[in-house]
């Protein structure tokens, strides 16, 4: 404002520019990504409001001029001059924000741009600026600042209580060169913008809209006075429900507010029905969640206006999900673990945040993603899994879990990837690959077969190692005729990457063809 207390928006965008310029003395972390993102949606959140504020003042004034004439007639042509300059200014700023924003899409999910991803600064840098300095652009801007500073010192003029307002603008829009930390002036823009991430600009350029239209508001204010602000109808209010949050275990007390969207404490209903009591002119909401599911909130504000009573009605909803006894976990391919393999595992507790829970057992490690757990067991019959969660509330609650270990099954022999009966010639059997398989075995598991029996009928059976047929095998398979039998059988097989050998591998026959 020009002068007196800061209003509460005030207040607050003098609290974004503390925070935005620690913000800027961080390293670009993912954490500090987001917290720009989150700093430019309040910017522009409050950005949006200050121009639906700015336009209802100015009505306010234009009215006023229409009633008494005189002065406030004066103060409507100056007040319709500072809108025509400021909406050019802003405009102009919100094209740049587009061009930050070129190649970068909004998530079709959340309705957010991706915060985490915008630390380049390239279409800035590119665009703004050249080898020798400034671009093209960047004089541009720099231009378009000096010529909104003119155009308002203009449109103000002389008046003293607009002075102070007129000195605000030059000092946030001084775009004389900067001294950096090593005592160096640079050019404002690279001071400000040259090599910052993407949303750190973006933010910046929202703090510049924030600054122009509390320029405006400042003019309005001072030209209509605080009568402009108190003038506002009730009628134009929008009541709102503000709960701590949406969601609440069965039994848990649920705790908010019922407010008006523009809620000062003039603002007091001479009536109120609804789940809480006025106090200093909003509903304090206390009641005890109900049952489990999607639960309404709702009752009505009396407002005393000209006489005449205005009823404004408010309605909300939150969901009630039930208190977790116990934790949910589950095998994510079967109901047992077995040795020899890593069972991926998702271990969780309802309604409480994955960070917030615990688990623990031998074998257990964390894998990739919420919940995400691998399990190797090792010796024994069973694997227990204890977890513990810290519930909202404080309060923290356990359970367990005990599982079955068993070993990997019994594998089937195979003749070129074929199992139990195969048929073919005998050219083909010299020179196929002895193998074992799994078969219904969930997990991707690799065997290496070491040696086999390998019996001809009539013939001595010839123990090979290894996992094809040598030559004593080849001599016997020459005496054998169509319709003859072999047998492949006492299959060694060993778990690949591991030690580990299977239990007896069943055989495989091969019939000549």
């Amino acid at each position: 404002m020009a002068g007196g207390k800061l209003t509460p928006r005030q207040k607050m965008i003098n609290l974004m520019y503390l925070v935005f310029i620690a913000m800027l003395a961080l390293n670009m972390s993912k954490e500090v990504l987001s917290a720009f993102g989150l700093m430019n949606e309040k910017f522009e959140g409050s950005n949006n409001a200050a121009v639906a504020s700015n336009a209802q003042m100015l009505t306010s004034l234009d009215q006023k001029a229409s009633e008494a004439g005189g002065e406030f007639a004066v103060a409507a042509t100056t007040a319709h001059k500072v809108e025509k300059i400021t909406k050019v200014f802003y405009d102009y700023i919100a094209s740049l924000k587009t061009d930050v924003l070129v190649g970068t899409e909004v998530d079709a999910e959340t309705g957010k741009l991706p915060y985490e991803s915008m630390d380049k600064g390239d279409n800035v840098d590119q665009s703004w600026f050249s080898p020798g300095g400034y671009s093209p652009k960047g004089e541009e801007i720099i231009k378009t600042i000096e010529k909104y500073k003119a155009d308002m010192k203009a449109a103000l003029g002389n008046n003293k209580k607009l002075a102070p307002i007129v000195a605000e603008i030059e000092n946030k829009f001084n775009v004389a060169k900067v001294k950096n930390k090593d005592g160096i002036e640079i050019e404002y823009l690279d001071y400000h913008f040259k090599g910052f991430p993407g949303i750190a600009s973006l933010s910046k350029l929202s703090v510049w809209q924030g600054d122009i239209k509390k320029a405006e508001t400042d003019v309005y204010n001072t030209l209509l006075g605080k009568a402009a602000v108190a003038a506002a109808s009730y009628s134009n209010y929008q009541a709102m429900v503000v709960l701590e949050k949406s969601v609440y275990f069965q039994g848990e007390t649920v705790k908010g507010k019922v407010v008006l969207g523009r809620y000062d404490d003039n603002t007091k209903p001479t009536k109120f029905a609804g789940p809480g009591k006025i106090e200093n002119g909003q509903a304090v909401i206390s009641l005890t969640a109900g049952s489990v599911g999607e639960q309404n909130i709702n009752g009505q504000f009396s407002f005393l206006e000209d006489g005449k009573e205005i009823p404004l009605k408010f309605e909300g909803k939150y969901v009630v999900v039930p208190q977790p006894k116990e934790a949910t976990i589950s095998a994510d391919k079967m109901n047992v673990v077995y040795r020899g393999v890593v069972n991926p595992m998702t271990i969780s507790f309802a309604g409480v945040s994955d960070v917030d829970v615990t688990a623990s057992a031998p074998g257990l490690t964390r894998g990739t993603g919420s919940g995400k757990y691998n399990m190797s067991p090792g010796q024994g019959t069973e694997a227990i899994i204890n977890v513990t969660a810290k519930l909202p509330g404080g309060k923290s609650a356990s359970s367990k879990r005990v599982f079955r270990i068993k070993g990997i099954p019994a594998p089937v022999g195979a003749i070129g990837g074929e199992m139990y009966t195969v048929k073919g010639a005998k050219s083909r059997l010299e020179v196929s690959q002895i193998t074992a398989k799994l078969p219904d075995f969930d997990f991707d598991v690799k065997l290496n077969v070491t040696a086999f029996t390998f019996k001809v009928p009539g013939q001595a059976a010839v123990i090979v190692s290894g996992d094809r047929v040598n030559a004593q095998c080849k001599a016997a398979l020459a005496r054998a005729g169509r319709g003859d039998v072999v047998t492949i059988s006492d299959i060694k097989t060993q778990l690949v990457g591991s030690s580990i050998m299977l239990p007896r591998t069943a055989p495989v026959i091969y019939e000549i063809q």
